[in-house]
Formats: C-alpha cells, sequence, structure tokens
C-alpha cells in the first residue's frame, strides 16, 4: 500500500526525534512492504524563519490533502516578538482541519514506574485515554475581550459539538475496557448539564459501556490517587488542556506520551505531547518515544495498519527493558541510539542489553 504524510518537523528537538519516527516509519515499509512518501514543510518558528509564516500556505495545502499528518514540537523565546507566534500556526490547523478531537493516551511502561512522581504501587498498570474537544469552549467562544478594567470569555457548546466527541470516546471504549469517565462542572455550567445529559443519551446507545460521571474537581483528585481505575476520560476543551497535562506526568517522563486529533472525514495529526525544548536541541539527548508511538498510532488510527503499530509498539517495550534509555529515564542512550536500538528490534536483527 501506497500512503501520503506531511511531516511537520518544527523547533528546538523537533527535527531530531522527527528523524527518529520517520527512521521507524521507514522500517515498517520495509518490513512490511508498504511505501511511505513523506514530504518534509515548515511549521511553527520554522514556517516563520524560513516563509515569514508560522503556517505557510504550501504546508497548509499539503496537509489538507495528505492521508496524515505527524508534527514534532513547535514554538521557543526565539519568536516571542514576532508578529505571529509559532502556536497560533497549531490553532489555525486544527480549526482549518476540523480536528475536533484529541486523543491523548496514558500508559505507564513497568520498566520506568520507579520515576512517577507519585508512588510506583499507584501508577503502576495505568492505562488510560484522556479524549479531548478540541475546536469549542472559551478557547473560541465569543465575545471575548479584555482592557484594564474587567475581561470576558464566552463558554459556548452546541449539542453537535457535544455529541460527537462523547460519541467518539464511547466508539474507543468499545475497543478497551469498556469504561467511559465524563467530565464536566454541571452543578455550576449550563453547557455542563447539556454535557451531562447527551452523554446519558449516547450511553443508550452503548449498552455494554459503562458510563461514569465526574465533577472536574473531583476528577483531578482521582488521577493522582488512583489513576489505574479510568480507563476512558471524556471532557470538554478547557478541562481536558488541564486534565491531559496532569495525566501526562503520571508516566514519569513526557517523553514517553503520544497524541493524535482527529477530524470528521479529513486528514488526522499525531504529535508528541511534549514542547520543543530548545535547551536540548541539537545535542542528541532527546527521548524520540513519543514520537516513535506517535507514529504507531498513526500507523493505526490513519492506516489501519494493526499489526504494524502493534510490532513498533512492541519494539519499545522490549527496547524499554533491555535497558536502553534516555537522559530522562535515568539512562545515557543518546536520540539516535535508541531509535536504532527499537528499528533492529523490529527487523529481528541485533539486540542489546
Amino acid at each position: 500500500m501506497e500512503y501520503h504524510i506531511t511531516a511537520l518537523p518544527g523547533d528546538g528537538i523537533g527535527p531530531e526525534i522527527m528523524e527518529a519516527g520517520l527512521a521507524c516509519l521507514g522500517t515498517i515499509a520495509q518490513k512490511f512492504g508498504h511505501i511511505f512518501h513523506v514530504e518534509k514543510l515548515p511549521f511553527g518558528g520554522d514556517g516563520i524563519d524560513k516563509e515569514n509564516d508560522p503556517l505557510p500556505p504550501k504546508t497548509l495545502k499539503a496537509c489538507q490533502n495528505s492521508d496524515a499528518i505527524l508534527l514534532a514540537a513547535i514554538g521557543g523565546s526565539k519568536w516571542d516578538n514576532a508578529p505571529k507566534r509559532p502556536e497560533e500556526a497549531l490553532l489555525e490547523l486544527r480549526k482549518t482541519l476540523g480536528l475536533y478531537a484529541n486523543i491523548r493516551p496514558v500508559k505507564v511502561f513497568s520498566q520506568i514506574a520507579h520515576l512517577s512522581p507519585l508512588k510506583e504501587e499507584i501508577v503502576r498498570g495505568t492505562d488510560l485515554v484522556v479524549v479531548r474537544e478540541l475546536t469549542g469552549g472559551l478557547y473560541f467562544g465569543t465575545p471575548k475581550h479584555w482592557d484594564n478594567k474587567s475581561g470576558v470569555d464566552t463558554l459556548c457548546y452546541s449539542r453537535e459539538e457535544i455529541y460527537r466527541i462523547i460519541h467518539k470516546a464511547f466508539t474507543l471504549a468499545q475497543n478497551r475496557r469498556k469504561k467511559v469517565a465524563s467530565i464536566d462542572k454541571a452543578n455550576v455550567l449550563s453547557t455542563s448539564k447539556l454535557w451531562r445529559k447527551i452523554a446519558n443519551e449516547i450511553s443508550q446507545e452503548f449498552p455494554d459501556v459503562e458510563l461514569t460521571h465526574y465533577y472536574v474537581d473531583a476528577a483531578a483528585m482521582l488521577l493522582m490517587q488512583n489513576p489505574s481505575r479510568f480507563d476512558v476520560i471524556v471532557t470538554e476543551n478547557l478541562f481536558g488542556d488541564i486534565l491531559s497535562d496532569e495525566a501526562s506526568i503520571l508516566s514519569g517522563s513526557l517523553g514517553m506520551l503520544p497524541s493524535a486529533s482527529f477530524s470528521l472525514d479529513g486528514p488526522s495529526l499525531f504529535e508528541p505531547i511534549h514542547g520543543s525544548a530548545p535547551e536540548l536541541a541539537g545535542k542528541n539527548i532527546a527521548n524520540p518515544i513519543s514520537m516513535i508511538l506517535s507514529v504507531a498510532m498513526l500507523l493505526r488510527e490513519a492506516f489501519q495498519l494493526e499489526k504494524e503499530a502493534c510490532a513498533l509498539e512492541k519494539a519499545v517495550n522490549d527496547t524499554l527493558s533491555s535497558g536502553i534509555l534516555t537522559q530522562d529515564l535515568g539512562g545515557n542512550a543518546k536520540t539516535t541510539e535508541l531509535s536504532k536500538a527499537i528499528q533492529e528490534r523490529m527487523i529481528g536483527g541485533t539486540q542489546h542489553g
């Protein structure tokens, strides 16, 4: 099979981890007989430097016409005073492509559970997914303004926006442990009252999936007390932004966690959850696993290549078990060394350890 992918290396450590991810993708192509056409284009700060635009028209057009998009990382203090910041490119891309659903798997690998800031016995066995609504809520509601005397943000959700994100969560749960935790603030917010009503309606469509409602403050506490109780968490934009960042620390390193953003009928975007870490750029020490697992998500979710995704995930797990770890995981492996070790495990080559 042939597939077209737009790759956006971006800024900071982005180009380094992108190379690691694409190298693993190349190994998948070799092992399973696929052809991946990859076009690298400027985006974020790189777009500003090369095209004076964080989202150059050529980049946007390529994203719209691709089968899937891989993004590494963007941003940095270098562009603090730019007319348009690098992050604006991501918001514009999400809006243009209609990327309404952000999916963040959070899995604690047993080999590095001791690195979590929480006790190992609390985080061990954690395997959850946060489903965040991405194009509505406070971030996009109008009117919106501020001055020296007051500020106004508008929280607005339509039935359609709520329905499609909660339906996505239930669909995911059917292929997991069949548990959905719907997060709201229905004791205070009108949008949350509608959210809870629609969640109950959708639950009737999925009788095999258990639905539990949590207020967002209670959910935040439970995520730290007993994260393994959660399977699929679904919530609105602001709550999802906060809870997904909170959940990300469970694994012990941001360098371990991928994510995906889906539209209804266009290409999806796959990216690590971490930032560009400019202080690490060019040193060949960044952890590429979040990028590599984003490639695995792309294979599974965009191209329905389940065997290929599983092979890549198994190679990551086997490499961690062998003790090949980057600095953030307590080891001394270089970015390129870890990527090569993962590739070797996929093709059955030399085993390190």
